[in-house]
């Protein structure tokens, strides 16, 4: 690859593939990298010059073996101990392959260690126990195994147990390992201490249950954020549900024993986490659920679902939940049927997607007419298979689900257009309907203040049509630091091995949410330039009024405000302020740099003015003065 200024050159040997001059946005400086994309690729012989400079990287293993050891672990050998390291798959427990550790001589150690996401490192806390287990087969020798947690170069032990594999037979070991230190950045080890040859599969480690969110695979300090959030509904399964092989009967039961299948994002995917774990999490969080399913999931599998879910113990598919951990039925209200479908505005598509959601409809409300179905295929209000999709589904799909941008600070704009534009139709089409719409997907490619301040001004958007728009669902809830491999970049909870933190449009959420109040209020707003964007709620007993107002221009607005013949009490209104530079983040040394402000109001009589900063998201919650409060 060569790059010039503008111009970028590719070649494979010397064959020219690209010729190609960005003037849109030419990269003039910057960093050198290799990534790929759902790929099985590997380098060698990696070599930039620049300048006159050359650097050269073989991209070669320290140890060539490594190249048999699972591509998330890493294989070691210590002191004098020779190694040996097989992924193999014929004998493999539950999986495509499983990994073979042979020691086959010398002093010292062989074995494998994980680091975690991302080869991040584990965050281990002092006196904490961490829980784990994995499988284990004998295949030559009879050593134990040990399990250790160790700093990140193994110099230093934490805890540590053996255990012994059943010879020649796959038999699953539990472990607790209690550290005697605090390491954020530490690593999971497997090793053998003299000769022998062992298999290892489904391996698994985490923090104790009492230390996880609702006892559930959840990070407590991740769920605990969530639920301070305000989060009142949630949704689960977007393109990833689009994999032909994601289907819900293999997210049930034990997750060490789930089929494993080639997701839509990975070459491999484990079910380790489905729609089971994500109703468990919302049940402790006390969040409304909502998730998605494959469109080619079969009529009888459909129907199975709704029963696994909803269904009485003394059910076929209500007694297997219960045996699976959940005697409750989980009552899910809300089910999406497909996800995107139709996205590329192929006819056959919708035709295909209809065909599939009049196949499963039926099937699903037989085992529970109380669940409110989702349509997914993609709004386009100029494809007329919309109308027909619209016209058929009608009284059986309660919501259409639209996807939005939420990156502009004005993107609200065109979503309350389309909003307008969709119950108008949905009106001419179908009188009489009751069918609505819902946004699943507020889409973005940043976390800064002004993906902050677009999303509050959506939240006003769907406010204001919050007779026909029933939810509005940002996307993404969480967003490991530094990785964006899919595309988005726009999580609202960040995450490291030991902090998480919340990004601006955290805040924009949670102010929204704690400030939330059911009444909608006729309210009008001018400004210069109609940078003011203005909602007002109020209490069942029109006791307590919130504004919330978006000034989305670099400019502060001092406002007159007229509040009719609401009057303020004489107590200090509350108000929350969002505000900063548009493209300011949280980061792990600074998570509260951007953040709401809580400060207090005095408010004489029903008009007063207000000044609402540059670039911000403000809610004033004030309450009626009464007689008593008057005096």
């Amino acid at each position: 690859m060569e790059l010039s200024g503008q111009r970028l050159r590719i070649f494979v040997d010397d064959a020219l593939l690209l010729d190609y001059a960005d003037t849109d946005h030419p990269l003039s400086s910057g960093q050198v990298g290799l990534r790929t994309w759902n790929s099985r690729a590997s380098f060698r012989n990696f070599t930039v010059e620049s300048r006159g400079e050359t650097v050269a990287e073989s991209l070669a293993s320290d140890n060539a073996r490594q190249q048999t050891v699972s591509g998330m672990w890493d294989g070691f050998a210590t002191g004098k101990a020779k190694s040996r390291f097989v992924w193999e798959s014929g004998t493999a427990f539950n999986s495509a392959h499983s990994q073979q550790v042979t020691h086959l001589g010398g002093a010292g150690t062989v074995g494998i260690v994980n680091r975690g996401l991302n080869r991040w490192g584990i965050a281990l806390k002092k006196s904490q126990p961490m829980e784990g287990s994995l499988y284990l087969r004998n295949v030559t020798g009879s050593e134990p195994v040990t399990v250790a947690l160790q700093s990140a170069d193994g110099a230093r032990t934490y805890a540590r147990q053996r255990l012994t594999p059943a010879s020649g037979e796959w038999s699953r070991r539990s472990f607790t390992l209690t550290p005697d230190a605090n390491d954020p950045n530490a690593r999971l080890a497997l090793s053998l201490e003299k000769p022998g040859s062992v298999a290892i599969d489904q391996a698994y480690l985490s923090e104790s249950a009492k230390n996880r969110f609702g006892g559930g695979p959840f990070r407590a300090d991740i769920g605990r954020l969530l639920k301070a959030q305000g989060l009142t509904f949630l949704r689960y399964g977007g393109t990833m549900v689009n994999a032909p092989a994601y289907r819900w009967k293999n997210m049930i039961g034990e997750r060490d024993k789930r089929p494993q299948y080639r997701g839509f994002w990975y070459p491999h995917s484990t079910n380790g986490f489905g729609i089971e774990e994500f109703l468990r999490f919302c049940e402790a969080a006390h969040i409304e659920p909502a998730f998605a399913i494959n469109i080619d999931e079969t009529p009888e599998d459909a129907a199975d679902l709704v029963e696994y879910l909803n269904g009485p113990i003394s059910s076929t598919w209500g007694a297997k939940r219960a045996v699976n951990g959940h005697p409750k039925p989980y009552n899910v209200k809300y089910i999406e049927i497909g996800n995107e479908e139709g996205l590329d505005n192929n006819p056959d598509w919708y035709r295909r997607y209809l065909e599939r959601f009049q196949l499963l409809y039926p099937a699903m409300r037989a085992r529970d007419a109380k669940v409110s179905f989702v349509i997914a295929a993609w709004w386009n209000p100029d494809q007329p298979l919309c109308k027909r999709i619209a016209q058929e589904l009608s009284g059986k799909a309660a919501l259409w689900d639209v996807h939005v941008g939420g990156d502009g600070l004005r993107d609200a704009e065109e979503a309350d257009r389309t909003f307008t534009r969709m119950k108008q139709l949905f009106s001419e089409w179908i009188p009489g309907s009751t069918l609505k719409a819902c946004v699943f997907e507020e889409n973005g490619n940043r976390h800064d203040l002004q993906r902050a301040l677009g999303h509050a001004r959506m939240l006003n958007a769907v406010q204001r049509h919050g007779d026909f728009v029933l939810m509005d669902c940002p996307a993404n809830c969480l967003q490991p630091l530094g990785q964006n491999d899919n595309g988005w970049n726009q999580g609202q909870v960040f995450f490291t091995p030991d902090k998480a933190w919340g990004m601006p449009p955290y805040y924009a959420q949670q102010m929204a949410a704690q400030s939330h109040l059911p009444l909608r209020v006729a309210s009008q707003s001018q400004s210069p330039g109609d940078d003011l964007d203005a909602t007002a709620t109020a209490s069942e007993d029109g006791e307590t009024l919130a504004l919330k107002i978006v000034n989305s221009g670099a400019s502060a607005h001092v406002a007159a405000l007229d509040l009719g013949s609401f009057v303020p009490a004489r107590a200090p209104a509350e108000v929350w302020t969002l505000s900063g530079d548009l493209d300011a983040v949280n980061t792990p040394d600074a998570p509260d740099r951007v953040r709401s402000v809580r400060t207090e109001l005095a408010v004489a009589g029903s008009a007063f003015t207000y000044a609402f900063p540059a670039h911000s998201y403000t809610i004033l919650r004030l309450t009626r003065r009464t007689e008593k409060s008057a005096r």
